[in-house]
């Protein structure tokens, strides 16, 4: 009789296991994607160490446990210049618990960033790789590139191009991404 309860005790663990990670698996394919935003395969990130403009050392590892918007950029680049405000206006809006923000200057010289930024985005302080390396490591395919690393991470979703982050769609799926902490 012990033995038939215990037999009940694990299919059920086992059925709750399962039901929580088939939901957390399945939790990314019913997310709406806006325009522009990719699934990725679930990689583990490429290693993001870098000093900022303050030469405090940002490393991206020890931002497990909440989303990471890890984006590239650069002045010279049009797109990355239209997009830059909504991407300071975003800041003020997102809990940086929930989602970080990481900006990744690609091999510019402090001089331009700093005069750049002071116009559009005061506000952020942006990583310097100075010499491409580890842009290179996480090979965006044009500037400016958005990755989403999940808390675990791992790379789950690329936004390509230029977009204003604080429209509907992009605000909703930012959001969301904070209900989806088991991917």
């Amino acid at each position: 009789m012990r033995e038939r309860y215990q037999s009940k005790e694990i299919i059920l663990i086992f059925v709750a296991c399962f039901f929580f990670f088939s939901t957390q698996l399945n939790a990314s394919d019913k997310l709406k994607l806006p325009k522009g935003i990719i699934k990725l395969d679930g990689r583990t990130a490429p290693p993001l160490i870098l000093n900022d403009m303050e030469e405090e050392k940002y490393d991206l590892a020890q931002s497990k446990g909440r989303w990471v918007f890890v984006h590239f950029w650069a002045t010279w680049c049009g797109p990355c210049r239209r997009e830059m405000p909504t991407i300071q206006s975003l800041s003020e809006k997102i809990d940086q618990k929930e989602l970080e923000i990481v900006l990744v200057n690609t091999a510019e010289s402090e001089d331009a960033i700093f005069e750049f930024l002071g116009i559009v985005a005061p506000d952020l302080n942006p990583l310097l790789d100075k010499d491409g390396l580890v842009t290179e490591k996480w090979q965006p395919r044009g500037l400016p590139a958005t990755f989403f690393v999940s808390p675990q991470g791992k790379l789950r979703f690329l936004a390509l191009g230029g977009r204003d982050w604080n429209s509907g769609d992009y605000l909703t799926f930012l959001k969301k991404l904070n209900s989806l902490k088991g991917l």
